[in-house]
Order: C-alpha cells, then structure tokens, then sequence
C-alpha cells in the first residue's frame, strides 16, 4: 500500500472514490492528506469497543445516532475521505448523502486504535487534523495501546489541531462534553487491551 500511496499523491478524490468502491469487503481505505490509506480490518475486541459505546450513546442520548460505518469528507482543502468508527449526530442525519457525507451537523467522531503500525500516524495526528479542520466538535480516541481515552475539544479549523485534549486511563470517569453531554465509565475497557 505504501507504494501505491506515493504513486497517488496527487489524486483527486472522484479517482479515489472510483477506487474505493471496487475494493474488497475486507479493507477500507481512506484518502488523507492526498494519499491513499488502508484501515485495518477491526479485531473483536475493536469491534466489541466500538458496539459498548454505540449503547452508552444510544442510552445517554436517545436522540442521536452514532453511526460505526459512515464515511466523512474531512480536511476541506486536502479533499479527505475518513471513514471513522463512529460518527455521532442527530438521527437519520446521515438520510439521502450517500458513502461520503458532510461532516457539518456531526457532534463527534470516534477512533478506537488498532494494533497496527500506522495508528500513531493515523489514529493520533492525521484523523484528529482532518476532524478539527473541518469543526467536528468533539473527536474521542480510545487508544488500547496506551489503555487510555483521550477527548480532543474546542477545534481550531484554520491550524487544522484542537485546542483542548483530556486524557483519562481506563477505569476513570469521562466527561463528553457538550454537544455530546455524555459521562462514559470506562472500566470495562480494561477488558479489551492486549
């Protein structure tokens, strides 16, 4: 993949998307910063993260949905395609836009790492940059590398970064700030890290 990522730098995104959509079920790409990127295929404990926080979310806050496969045009002038393991926002907000929506009305993304050698790339510098560049109000990251959870806030989308990061391990209390308004007991991630 690499090779065909330097090869693609200055791709446009309707090649990407042609390209996107012909790949198998079991990879995912994503178009960050003018290159092509693949997403690993999510293990059980991933998959099993992402599920016990779609029902804290979907308890907290009947009115929204958090959507583990919708894709987001995200980076404005990089063109990007995100594909987050969670977006939340208003239901059926996501009605009628098709693979890659617009992030406007998004209140959050969320990442769960993997244990891959591209998730401090990607999980932690480019997604984050990509999100707050274009004003997604909260990003939360559930790093099982680092058995912590971090809640990037306050988003600066001219620098591309968010202002406020809060950093909890495993086990603590989260707040998920408003528009979220959403607390998260974290102790049983402690169940789903190597």
């Amino acid at each position: 993949m690499t090779v065909m990522a330097e090869r693609t730098s200055h791709m446009s995104v309707e090649d990407f998307e042609r390209i996107a959509s012909t790949t198998p079920e079991t990879v995912t790409l994503e178009f960050i910063g003018g290159r092509i990127g693949e997403k690993v295929v999510a293990d059980g404990d991933h998959e099993t993260i992402t599920m016990w926080l779609l029902r804290q979310c979907m308890q907290a806050r009947p009115d929204l949905d958090l959507h583990p496969t919708q894709g987001l045009k995200a980076g404005g002038y990089r063109k990007g395609r995100v594909r987050p393991d969670g977006s939340l926002a208003p239901i059926a907000h996501f009605a009628g836009q098709g693979e890659w929506a617009d992030p406007d009305g998004v209140l959050m993304t969320v990442e769960v790492t993997s244990y891959d050698s591209d998730t401090n790339q990607r999980d932690r510098q480019e997604k984050p940059a990509a999100y707050a560049a274009v004003g997604i109000p909260v990003y939360l990251l559930v790093d099982r590398g680092a058995g912590e959870v971090v809640v990037h806030t306050n988003p600066d989308p001219n620098a591309g970064r968010y202002r406020d990061l809060h950093t909890a391990a495993f086990g603590e209390q989260v707040a998920l700030p408003e528009p979220v308004g959403i607390r998260l007991d974290t102790e049983v991630l402690k169940n789903y890290v190597r």
